[in-house]
């Protein structure tokens, strides 16, 4: 991986527009996980590793979608209400007709069960009477009517779905319905996190003059918690070069990837980045992006070092764009777009161009318009704005100061995860 991903990285030190730093990502990240055989129950959120395909069709069998009485159609069925004679037996669930439909009778069946050989139509039960051994069929029906064919979810040898997808509940009930107890996955990728700081501290600690408690870690392993990823918790890192040194060492001994908040710039106390400079390989990216300009990509040996900016709103956005993307890559999955829908705003907003923003914002209906509300303080220290966002509009790099009634994407937070 080392050689590969070291080529995406060599750039000028002008300020990288946030979809080429992503597009060289995509370019060069394979999949570093291994592959492995889980049951269902432990498929949920996991990475496909193979195609899959089914092996049968679903349903496996013509079916009754209703309660009622199965036929033979007649085409006088169309014009008027027929009586015919009941013929004796049924078809429930499990438990299939014997028999053959004779033409001009019809026989009770019930939902799920086998079609019964002969019939091509059943009428339901509450549009029916009974007389004694025969029954009244109303007019107006259609041939077909209330059967489900063979295959009519899912055909033998379709493909569902590609290597990379991420399995949903939904998707393990389909694996399930196709007669799979068990699907191959990519192994979790092992991960470490960590902060750095002397200032900050554990929440639920005393609070020192000048401490800070930390948002961050609990902040990232909740988002981390969204995607198949081992994750170790290291705790805080003080600012000092020694203990920082011999952290990383042995993180890079230990785990697939390191991601990191705060110390990653090239300031006097970003001992991360200084030593990844000279023990590893630091890429340094000044992404044009607000907020969230200092992100930090590195490896020392075979482990990728991910360095998120310290102030928690910029940390969460970089995860987002860049963090979460990568680790789905490395992990097996395919590089997650974020769905989005078109807003409009609802006042103009200053923004200068040359750097996607990242605004937080509220959404709420004018009569059929979905309009955008900015957060006040969008300062990317302020984590409360976070909290009473709905999501984010996302700016365009050539934008300049765009004016209410302009439409622009809008991510929610529910599609982030």
């Amino acid at each position: 991986m080392s050689r590969s991903f070291d080529d995406c990285f060599a750039y000028d030190r002008a300020l990288i527009p946030v979809a080429d730093a992503q597009a060289r990502l995509r370019a060069h990240l394979t999949a570093k996980a291994g592959t492995v055989t889980v049951t269902l129950d432990q498929a949920q959120g996991r990475y496909l590793a193979e195609p899959l395909q089914s092996p049968r069709n679903v349903p496996a069998f013509d079916n009754v979608a209703v309660d009622g009485w199965a036929v033979r159609f007649d085409p006088a069925m169309a014009q008027t209400a027929l009586t015919w004679p009941i013929q004796p037996g049924r078809a429930a669930a499990g438990h299939p007709f014997e028999g053959t439909i004779m033409a001009g009778h019809a026989l009770r069946v019930l939902t799920g069960a086998v079609l019964p050989t002969g019939a091509n139509t059943v009428i339901l039960q509450e549009e029916c009477r009974i007389n004694g051994d025969h029954v009244r069929l109303p007019g107006g029906i259609k041939a077909g009517a209330n059967c489900r064919p063979a295959g009519e979810d899912i055909t033998a040898g379709e493909t569902l779905f590609a290597p990379g997808h991420q399995l949903r509940p939904q998707d393990i009930g389909a694996a399930a319905l196709m007669g799979y107890g068990s699907l191959p996955v990519f192994e979790p990728i092992k991960m470490a996190v960590f902060s750095t700081g002397d200032e900050v501290i554990e929440p639920g600690s005393p609070a020192a003059e000048g401490a800070v408690y930390d948002a961050n870690r609990p902040m990232l392993k909740a988002l981390l918690a969204n995607l198949p990823v081992d994750v170790t918790d290291l705790g805080r890192l003080a600012d000092d070069a020694q203990s920082v040194a011999q952290a990383l060492h042995d993180a890079a001994d230990r785990f697939d990837v390191v991601l990191t908040s705060g110390g990653a710039s090239q300031g006097d106390e970003d001992h991360i980045a200084r030593t990844l400079t000279q023990h590893g390989t630091l890429h340094f990216w000044r992404i044009a992006l607000k907020p969230g300009r200092p992100m930090a990509f590195g490896q020392l040996k075979d482990t990728m070092f991910i360095g998120l900016p310290g102030n928690p709103v910029a940390a969460f956005v970089c995860f987002q764009l860049f963090a979460k993307p990568v680790l789905a890559r490395l992990g097996g999955g395919h590089w997650p777009v974020p769905k989005h829908y078109p807003v409009t705003l609802a006042h103009n907003i200053k923004k200068r161009p040359g750097r996607l923003e990242m605004v937080r914002a509220t959404v709420s209906m004018a009569g059929d318009v979905m309009l955008a509300h900015k957060i006040k303080k969008q300062g990317s220290g302020v984590l409360t704005s976070l909290v009473e966002a709905d999501g984010l509009l996302a700016l365009d790099h050539d934008l300049t100061d765009p004016p209410a009634g302009t439409i622009v994407p809008f991510w929610p937070f529910e599609a982030l995860g």
